[in-house]
């Protein structure tokens, strides 16, 4: 199954619609065709950041969980490449 993309306003307005207190999850997504989980996303996203975007949502220390990890696979790059350097330089 192909995942659908909603465009930002959509995405608000359903928000909107959900913060007026009237509807639940289950009942927008019934109504307008999209997974009450989605809408749920959308709300707490939208309430905690003023965004959709992952990434703005994010604590700082997932963040830097995030950097850590880029900088740990970097550096077992270079070891490895450094390992095989050795190797190449210790059979001449």
């Amino acid at each position: 199954m192909a995942r659908r993309r909603y465009d930002e306003d959509f995405k608000k307005q359903i928000v909107k619609i959900y913060n007026q207190g009237n509807h639940s999850y289950r009942s927008l997504g019934d109504e307008y065709g999209v997974a009450a989980p989605t809408i749920r996303t959308w709300v707490l996203r939208y309430n905690n950041s003023k965004s959709f975007d992952v990434d703005d949502n994010r604590t700082e220390e997932e963040k830097e969980l995030i950097e850590l990890r880029k900088k740990v696979k970097q550096l077992e790059m270079e070891n490895d490449i450094l390992k095989q350097a050795a190797l190449l330089l210790g059979k001449k």
